[in-house]
């Protein structure tokens, strides 16, 4: 039975509800919307004390935002970031470093018991190893999330290159302009296979993780362009919260991304589960 047919199957969706429930992942992603805000500013921090060593400013991160986040949301972000590089130490650079892999490898330590709980396996691995190995996959989140950044900065030179070489310089334009439309939704997925692929502590096929990475993907995209739409809209959360209104919307689309990650997770896991019985 091919995976599609598996996720299409009533049962298969019914049985999800329950695994979800079960496993109280609406618990697990308030957790994770807890990890995520301590992880927010110290990781961009990092990225941030990186740009001269890049072709890139700090605009080109946040016009990454901008295409999901929520504009109540990517204004106080802006302003927080502006306020801690204002105030922030050169001398301090290192330990900052540091306590920034270390608060957002907590984000990546939740993520890893949500998954172990979806493929229903214990952490046999010691806290060190299990730690070191949150701090490795945050490292490589940073990186690819530095390539989304480097990429326009670079392809689109090496692309009008390559196609200036067969005399084609004119239709490259067309082509890198809807290019760029798939190269964010293509990093994410990346990152939910990496994601997926090592954090469980359990051996899995790269294949396997595709189903739910592809679903997160696309539910994050929707979710994420949803909430910002009815944030922008309908939501009033300033009237209701005061200036506590920025958090509490960033805490909900942390929440909702939560949610849709263990889903994805849940996902794969169930899948696995059943074809061990197909």
């Amino acid at each position: 039975m091919g995976n599609s047919k598996i996720i299409r199957d009533k049962n298969f969706i019914i049985s999800l509800i329950k695994h979800s429930t079960y496993n109280d992942i609406t618990g697990l992603a308030a957790q994770l919307a807890y990890f995520f805000l301590l992880s927010l500013f110290p990781l961009l921090l990092f990225i941030v004390s990186l740009l001269p060593y890049l072709p890139i400013d700090l605009d080109d991160i946040l016009n990454v935002l901008r295409n999901f986040a929520p504009k109540q949301t990517l204004k106080m972000i802006e302003s927080n970031l502006a306020d801690i590089l204002n105030n922030r130490r050169t001398s301090l650079l290192s330990f900052g470093i540091i306590a920034t892999l270390w608060s957002a490898s907590k984000g990546m330590n939740a993520i890893t018991k949500a998954l172990n709980r979806a493929y229903e396996v214990k952490e046999t691995r010691s806290a060190i190893v299990a730690r070191a190995m949150s701090v490795l996959l945050t490292l490589a989140m940073i990186f690819v999330f530095l390539l989304a950044l480097l990429l326009p900065v670079f392809g689109e030179y090496i692309g009008f290159y390559i196609f200036k070489l067969f005399g084609l310089s004119e239709q490259f334009t067309h082509i890198w302009t809807a290019l760029r439309w798939v190269i964010s939704p293509l990093i994410l997925f990346v990152v939910f296979v990496g994601i997926y692929y090592f954090a469980p502590n359990k051996k899995i096929k790269c294949l396997a993780v595709f189903p739910g990475a592809v679903i997160a993907t696309v539910g994050w995209a929707v979710v994420s362009l949803g909430f910002s739409f009815y944030v922008s809209n309908f939501g009033h959360y300033s009237t209701t919260y005061g200036s506590l209104g920025g958090i509490i919307v960033l805490m909900l689309w942390f929440y909702f991304s939560g949610i849709i990650l263990i889903v994805g997770g849940e996902i794969n896991a169930m899948i696995s589960a059943k074809k061990k019985f197909c």
